[in-house]
């Protein structure tokens, strides 16, 4: 189908004048009626009217709900291409085009993992799938061995229950243990992502090794932890948490064409776009036998942790003494088929040819969750609860026969935000720094555009200075108008307080500061938002990482997030910020330090932080 096109008549006027201090100075989002006075290039560029018009299109019927492996993403492709392209955008994916293909595989796996415990001089050894399981995807050969074993009770860090299990330990470098599949009973179903990431926390806190008990909760399918990879435990697509299960991926004959055809007598273990042959950083599950054997040194009995674990009541610290484990990870893969999709990416020029190599990224997923074979009134595909976490609200009944998820907010307000910032720094001045812009493919069936890209870098990943992501910020969360100046940052301070407080520092120089909200940022978010987008998988490389959200409502995932429901002047103000802060970034002398000092701006905090000492 053809694509419609922007004309050139969006960005007309003369370019400013390149100094540091332009996009401070220049006016906040117009109204849809003056946006075309707004110059051409640079932050006036960003205003409501050219974000409409490509909404239009981008969450239209005719896409389809743009879900993976369909035509309708492909449309949603060309379309971003063809504007770049118009702007005078560089080309930045394979062969010189703008697109970078992503390689979804899925194999099989033969596994000759193990896992074998010495306790005082008794040793035994237990193979993958007798009393420890390995995930499918355990990456690339190696052997882990530790004696220096630390149990972490149920390996939680909840700030507003008062549950800390890391106070006096220091996982870095350790094997850590940790029991309880349903956690205490004072962290109830709201923190259920929580329990589900232990694993990945103790990983992103340094940990050699993690050893957590099977069933109960997991995070199979998940975005992976530093080092890390995951897959769905019954072989299908691995699924965005917390976004609702979708079923496997549509394509469309010629996409099918594309790919390999599973040989039934080969189905696979997992499907990944990561590079599962590097080594990463080994997560266990075990049963109880494993388990009493390696406490079976300890003062207190596996059976009686067991005991307190399945009633939900506090643990008690346990030193786990005269314990050597040595886990080896040794597995053969074998793909046994292929599905392609892909990237859009384009970069514009620094102007400053001594730092040019270096780059800021911009990234927002261009996909969503397709369209509905039926529809329940009210159904959300979470499985329960308010939708969008809005307390007390329920859906809106679809228009008569809808079935197109069209995700106006999600996340076609970031893929035309990023439409708009490629824009306004192809056509308008130029920082020192480059500028590097990513439409990212299969955020919603699980990072895969992301993931890939930070496994197959089209520029080298020591040379981004940071990576800013969006994802739903054309509305206010649960719809609450007080929130109209309200955006919610996630991730600017985890790994460089200096990108945290440049970000302050870009959003008091905007004509009107907006309210920089870090509850998401909180280690114990209930909805873990920052392991739920693509700013995930570049925070996993060590970037530092700033997430833009504007946060759920009640048309999350659903027939209803439609572009009628859009706050064009927000979307516009909140693309501004970005622009703001990555000017900053773009002119700043040096690569933001990373000083890793993990999560602090959060429920109830802001401004800026003391910088590392």
């Amino acid at each position: 189908m053809r694509s419609r096109r922007l004309t050139v008549s969006v960005f007309l006027v003369i370019l400013s004048t390149l100094v540091d201090a332009q996009p401070a100075s220049t006016p906040g989002p117009q109204r849809a009626d003056s946006a075309r006075s707004a110059g051409t290039g640079g932050i006036n560029s960003i205003q409501p009217e050219p974000l409409k018009e490509w909404l239009a299109y981008i969450a239209s019927d005719t896409l389809q709900g743009r879900r993976v492996f369909t035509e309708g993403l492909g449309l949603a492709a060309a379309y971003i291409a063809d504007h770049l392209k118009e702007w005078g955008v560089k080309p930045a994916g394979d062969d010189g085009t703008y697109f970078q293909t992503v390689k979804l595989v899925g194999v099989k796996t033969t596994s000759h993992a193990s896992v074998t415990v010495d306790v005082d001089g008794r040793t035994r050894t237990f193979k993958d799938g007798e009393g420890i399981m390995f995930e499918k995807n355990m990456g690339g050969r190696q052997t882990v061995t530790g004696a220096d074993v630390e149990f972490v009770g149920y390996g939680l860090q909840i700030p507003d229950l008062k549950i800390d299990d890391y106070d006096k330990v220091d996982p870095k470098g350790k094997i850590v243990v940790y029991l309880g599949s349903s956690g205490p009973s004072t962290a109830g179903p709201d923190y259920r992502r929580v329990l589900a990431g232990r694993g990945r926390l103790a990983v992103e806190k340094g940990a050699a090794a993690v050893i957590g008990p099977s069933g109960g909760f997991t995070f199979a399918g998940g975005p992976r932890a530093p080092g890390r990879r995951q897959q769905s435990a019954t072989g299908a697509p691995p699924q965005k948490p917390g976004r609702g299960q979708l079923s496997p991926p549509t394509q469309s004959p010629a996409e099918a064409s594309a790919g390999s055809r599973p040989d039934p007598q080969m189905s696979a273990d997992f499907t990944t776009v990561d590079r599962y042959d590097a080594p990463v950083t080994p997560t266990l599950n075990a049963d109880d036998g494993f388990f009493e054997f390696l406490f079976s040194g300890s003062t207190i009995k596996y059976a009686d942790l067991k005991n307190l674990a399945e009633n939900q009541e506090p643990l008690p610290a346990v030193q786990l003494s005269g314990i050597k484990i040595t886990i080896n990870v040794d597995a053969d893969y074998e793909i046994v088929t292929t599905n392609l999709t892909r990237n859009v990416v384009g970069i514009v020029e620094g102007a400053d040819p001594t730092v040019k190599d270096t780059y800021v990224l911009f990234g927002a997923h261009y996909d969503h969750i397709g369209f509905q074979e039926s529809v329940r009134s009210g159904d959300d595909g979470s499985g329960g609860g308010p939708p969008g976490g809005c307390v007390g609200q329920t859906r809106e009944t679809p228009r008569k026969g809808d079935i197109i998820n069209n995700g106006a907010d999600d996340d076609g307000s970031g893929t035309v935000a990023l439409m708009a910032l490629a824009g306004a720094f192809a056509t308008g001045p130029k920082p020192k720094r480059s500028m590097m812009f990513v439409w990212h493919t299969g955020e919603e069936a699980g990072l895969w555009g992301s993931r890939y890209m930070t496994d197959h870098p089209e520029v080298p990943l020591d040379k981004v200075a940071a990576q800013l992501n969006i994802d739903m910020i054309g509305r206010n969360r649960c719809d609450d108008p007080s929130e109209e100046n309200t955006v919610y940052l996630v991730g600017s301070d985890r790994i460089s307080t200096e990108l945290h407080n440049l970000s302050e520092d870009a959003n008091a120089e905007l004509p009107t500061p907006m309210k920089l909200d870090y509850a998401m940022n909180d280690p114990a978010d209930p909805e873990s938002l920052y392991t739920r987008s693509d700013h995930y998988s570049y925070a996993s490389k060590g970037i530092p990482v700033i997430f833009y959200t504007t946060g759920l409502h009640r048309d999350y995932h659903y027939l209803t997030d439609e572009v009628s429901k859009i706050d064009f002047l927000k979307l516009a103000h909140v693309t501004q910020l970005a622009y703001q802060t990555a000017w900053k970034l773009g002119n700043l002398d040096h690569l933001p330090v990373r000083d890793n000092k993990g999560p602090r701006a959060g429920k109830g905090g802001g401004g800026k932080l003391a910088p590392p000492r």
